[in-house]
């Protein structure tokens, strides 16, 4: 085969972005993709389900499976966020585990690379260790040899999500490891997931960004109505709960501002990704312990997944 002949080979396939809460998987999506298209916060767990980000190239189209963080489960909601994590790796083509070089290997980290070693027939695994420009020159070096110790027989790429560094050069090795074959979405497509479905993630991580201590944990979003409005963008009315009365008090804030800021951030984030004006109507109910609830979970759309 000609050099020539090689170049017009073209990849494709599912890459499950897999790795412990907060170490940047949202974020090297959204830098991947060039698109905000998950909701990201510096808060853990703010990725409840998976979602797809079709990243299609000329030579490949590559299918990027954002995953929850893989933590110590304590209710039905962090259960079922885990069981999403795993069920991505079930099909992928190529595991891409993210880790935090800006901190030493954490438990979570090590549960990570317990599930990845004990797969069975694994596809090619991908190392990112991510925040590579938060950690002191002098200790990147030892910081790599830990985490790579942990997938020992995997390739690893020191990246920085939020700066862009070192992503193409990553892309570049993710189409070297994906198998040839055809182009499962058209070149347009970004994701399968819903709008409406993006909007109550970027609501919800709007929350987290601006609330403090238990409470952006212990919030959901429900979107209860998304009307297109033709030149006026979209209209879209959601639910926010909380699981105690105290909670919905300091969501809503002082004469309802925390309300409107959670509003005002939501928005221009649904605006960024959807490319459009949005009119956002929050409001605020209480649904005690909705977290352990499997029929409040399942009506939020977490999938039953049984293993």
């Amino acid at each position: 085969m000609t050099p020539n002949e090689t170049t017009k080979i073209f990849h494709s396939g599912y890459v499950a972005l897999i790795g412990r809460p907060n170490v940047g998987k949202s974020t090297l999506l959204n830098t991947l993709m060039k698109h905000n298209l998950a909701a990201v916060s510096p808060r853990p767990q703010t990725t409840r389900r998976n979602q797809l980000g079709i990243l299609t190239l000329p030579n490949s189209q590559i299918i990027f499976v954002d995953t929850p963080g893989l933590h110590k489960a304590s209710h039905k909601l962090g259960e079922r966020m885990n069981a999403s994590a795993v069920e991505a790796l079930k099909d992928a083509d190529l595991l891409l585990a993210v880790f935090d070089l800006s901190t030493p290997p954490k438990d979570d980290d090590e549960r990570v690379a317990k599930l990845v070693s004990s797969l069975k027939n694994p596809p090619p695994i991908l190392v990112a260790l991510n925040k590579v420009d938060n950690v002191p020159p002098e200790r990147i070096q030892y910081r790599k040899a830990i985490f790579a110790s942990l997938i020992p027989d995997a390739k690893t790429i020191s990246l920085s999500a939020l700066k862009g560094t070192n992503c193409d050069s990553l892309l570049e090795y993710i189409t070297s490891l994906l198998p040839s074959g055809p182009r499962y979405y058209s070149g347009e497509t970004l994701t399968n997931t819903y709008e409406r479905d993006i909007a109550a993630d970027m609501i919800q991580s709007a929350a987290m960004n601006l609330l403090k201590q238990e409470v952006p944990y212990c919030i959901a979003v429900r979107i209860d109505n998304y009307k297109e409005r033709g030149t006026h963008g979209a209209y879209i009315e959601a639910t926010i709960f909380v699981e105690r009365e105290s909670q919905k008090g300091i969501v809503i804030g002082k004469n309802g501002k925390m309300l409107r800021q959670i509003g005002t951030m939501a928005r221009k984030q649904i605006e960024a990704m959807s490319s459009r004006s949005i009119y956002l109507d929050l409001r605020v109910k209480v649904f005690q312990s909705w977290r352990n609830d499997e029929h409040f979970l399942k009506r939020l759309g977490y999938p039953d997944l049984k293993h």
